[in-house]
């Protein structure tokens, strides 16, 4: 899956620096008529990530139904590799240009662009079809109740679980609070059971539980203002940490965790494949990692949400997660916005989900989505009250990078949750 594997996600974590890419500043003075065609032959230079079957294909396909429509303009379809990508956008925006479309990740990186003045506010001139996505789905590209991508791709974290394990360890439904949570993990480590397969080597896997706790605690509206005040030292963000020390208490990660990868042969996903843990957090993409490093759970496997913590601000139904999305350089000709704007159709985006590739995006296409796994994950998106970026994307780079740090500290034993915290906030005060 293109943009829903972590790898990808990982990668846009990266991407601290990026901003725009080249071709826009020459196309600005194109004239483009009522339907979106050039009046003037017009090239729209789209950079994107898609350099992998199945989409590499479909968009191949897309650009020539879509150039054929409108013979003046000549969409120069650009793939480029995900550290390709990166590279290139960094270097091409030392000069102060734009692409005229690019791929977006959205969060503190799109705000950077943001500032820097090279991405188009699409809140007005994409007003009427913006209203189709659903709102999860968008919060990633807006800012100051204004729009500045539209996705294509979304997915969320979550617990994926082991039926089997679990009935052996006498846990008939999954946990809905944080008690219920401690109180199986428990459960499974007195029948014998690894409760959870965490790759500690990494940290942006560890990373997911302290974002989940603090938006559980603290609300998505805490996250948001923090990004403003750079202040993580307040009750709530400390109480995370504290709720995580709890879990770290039981000695819940399987041996050697802290020296596990993620998609290797002997780490988490591996680990849940293999049956030889009942849990793990992670993205959409989890089913098929654990399949390919792995045997697979096939229908022994499950999913359920972050539980809820007693007397937290924020709500069960609120996700954490990303995807990807599509940006508009702020001198792109108007048949880049008329192109995006067909290639976010309802009857075009539907096609994209039917590949697998992508998660839906659009109000009422969950029904397309026919892995069963990923159908449970689409669902839970569609009804989702609030939704969180990642952390390390969601805020700047460093800022990203410390919460992983630590956390990861955290969870080794190094760093106590006030430590966390304030690491987190000397970082981001010096940003």
């Amino acid at each position: 899956m293109s943009l829903s594997r972590r790898s990808v996600v990982v990668v846009a974590a990266a991407a601290a620096l990026l901003a725009g890419g080249c071709g826009g500043q020459s196309n600005s003075g194109s004239t483009a008529t009522g339907t979106g065609g050039a009046a003037e032959k017009v090239t729209v230079e789209w950079w994107n990530i898609s350099t992998t079957e199945p989409l590499k294909s479909f968009w191949v396909k897309k650009v020539k139904e879509y150039q054929d429509a409108h013979p003046n303009v000549t969409i120069k379809n650009v793939p480029i590799e995900n550290e390709a990508f990166k590279a290139k956008l960094t270097t091409v925006t030392q000069s102060g240009k734009t692409p005229d479309l690019f791929t977006t990740w959205g969060g503190g990186v799109l705000k950077q662009q943001i500032d820097a003045g090279l991405v188009k506010d699409l809140s007005s001139e994409a007003a009427t079809w913006i209203a189709d996505f659903t709102p999860a789905a968008l919060q990633a590209y807006q800012f100051d109740q204004k729009t500045y991508g539209i996705p294509h791709d979304i997915g969320m974290v979550g617990f994926w679980y082991n039926k089997e394990l679990f009935e052996k360890a006498g846990i008939t439904t999954p946990p809905a609070t944080w008690t219920e949570f401690l109180d199986a993990v428990k459960k499974l480590k007195a029948a014998g059971v690894t409760p959870i397969a965490l790759a500690g080597k990494e940290k942006w896997p560890g990373h997911y539980y302290w974002a989940y706790l603090a938006m559980r605690i603290a609300g998505l509206d805490a996250l948001k203002q923090a990004a403003v005040d750079d202040d993580f030292t307040k009750p709530d963000f400390i109480a995370a940490g504290q709720k995580l020390k709890e879990l770290v208490d039981l000695q819940p990660f399987q041996k050697g965790f802290l020296g596990a990868g993620y998609g290797t042969s002997d780490g988490q996903a591996a680990a849940m494949g293999n049956g030889k843990a009942a849990m793990e957090l992670m993205g959409q993409w989890a089913p098929s990692v654990q399949s390919d490093v792995g045997k697979g759970l096939g229908d022994k496997l499950g999913f359920f949400p972050f539980p809820a913590v007693e007397g937290g601000k924020g709500s069960i139904s609120d996700a954490f997660g990303g995807g990807g999305g599509y940006s508009v350089g702020v001198n792109a000709p108007p048949a880049a916005l008329d192109f995006l704007k067909f290639i976010s159709s309802k009857e075009i985006h539907k096609q994209e989900v039917e590949t697998g590739a992508v998660l839906p995006v659009l109000k009422g296409e969950e029904g397309v989505v026919k892995d069963p796994n990923l159908s449970v994950v689409a669902k839970q998106l569609a009804s989702a009250t609030g939704f969180q970026l990642y952390l390390d994307q969601a805020y700047p780079p460093a800022v990203g990078q410390e919460v992983n740090d630590s956390v990861a500290a955290l969870i080794a034993g190094s760093k106590t949750p006030e430590q966390v915290s304030q690491a987190i906030t000397e970082t981001a005060k010096s940003e």
